[in-house]
């Protein structure tokens, strides 16, 4: 863009034979020069990648069958972001997914539920695997508390709509 800009005022000075206004070779030159500088620095401080895009390239590599690739990119998307519950709670999925890992799975959903505990469905992940494991009174607790902030979520939805649009109230 910057060379774009830069070599308006040249491009007129050759092929019309003047530069068109006062003040163009050096607004052409500063276009340049401002150009050439935002190239160097968007080369020294890369962007960080954005987690939802992480997220779908990892879905993508699960959907082809690629698990361990998956497991590897939500792995690396933690790192970059902590805060991710999605990232943990895909990632145990996937672990559930692979079998034997049981106890990874659980590790990513307990971590889940610690960043986002107003999740129900977390709650039945984790439950899912309580059972799995064997331990069917956490699974039994778990599956409660799911069922308490699928009740409250319920709950606050309906207060929450107000009236049909459709209808007037008096």
């Amino acid at each position: 863009m910057a060379v774009v800009f830069g070599s308006l005022p040249l491009a007129s000075r050759i092929f019309l034979g003047g530069w068109g206004f006062d003040g163009a070779a050096e607004i052409g030159c500063l276009c340049l020069i401002v150009g050439v500088y935002f190239h160097i620095v968007s080369r020294r401080f890369p962007g960080v990648p954005d987690p939802a895009t992480i997220l779908e390239r990892a879905g993508q590599r699960a959907s082809a069958g690629r698990g361990d690739q998956a497991i590897a990119l939500l792995t690396e998307g933690i790192r970059l972001s902590p805060q991710l519950w999605q990232a943990f709670q895909y990632r145990g999925e996937l672990y559930l997914r692979q079998g034997g890992q049981g106890d990874a799975a659980l590790q990513d959903f307990s971590e889940a539920i610690r960043l986002a505990p107003e999740e129900p469905h977390l709650y039945l992940l984790r439950g899912h695997v309580h059972s799995l494991l064997g331990d069917e009174s956490s699974a039994r607790s778990d599956y409660a508390r799911a069922a308490a902030l699928a009740g409250a979520d319920a709950l606050t939805a309906e207060n929450c709509s107000g009236p049909n649009p459709g209808t007037l109230e008096p």
